[in-house]
């Protein structure tokens, strides 16, 4: 048990580490920026004032993605023992203007989803070859029907952006 501990200690202050790095280094938000138009030599205004409200442009592709904020750990047990610790991060795909929802549902969104992951790793779905696709197809699965359950049909996609094991030596 007392070689189980640091491991997990050390991948714990490295998730953290790297998250607070990542939090730090974000790049600011973009400002907007006036920009004039010249046609003939003419400056002209880009936006000028229109008496009537203009449509809005239809997006091709009407989908926003919600990063989840942290990533997932998941224990990986074998024999009573951790054998190794699965590290992943996803992304929600919803419709647009979704993506407050689904923030303000992350707490339930991120049980369910750590329900999801626990079970599949019981089951052995992390051991072996974890990325074959029918394995990976089970889990996607299994994660956009706990979405739908928490969400009620909000959610088109659950998208695993990141998966990575790490065997813990005994």
């Amino acid at each position: 048990m007392k070689k189980l501990i640091l491991p997990i200690i050390l991948m714990l202050v490295g998730v953290g580490g790297g998250v607070g790095a990542g939090l730090a280094l974000m790049p600011a938000p973009e400002e907007e920026v006036a920009v004039a138009i010249c046609v003939d030599g003419e400056v002209m205004d880009p936006l000028p004032e229109q008496s009537e409200p203009v449509a809005e442009p239809v997006s091709l592709d009407s989908r926003e993605y919600a990063r989840m904020n942290n990533q997932f750990v998941v224990p990986v047990v074998v024999n009573d023992r951790v054998a190794s610790l699965m590290v992943m991060s996803l992304s929600i795909e919803v419709e647009a203007g979704g993506q407050e929802a689904v923030f303000s549902h992350e707490p339930r969104l991120r049980d369910a989803f750590l329900q999801v992951m626990f079970d599949h790793a019981n089951i052995g779905g992390f051991n072996g070859a974890f990325t074959a696709s029918s394995n990976m197809r089970i889990l996607r699965e299994a994660l956009q029907d706990a979405a739908d359950q928490v969400m009620r049909g909000h959610i088109t996609d659950v998208l695993i952006v990141d998966i990575v094991r790490q065997d813990v030596t005994n």
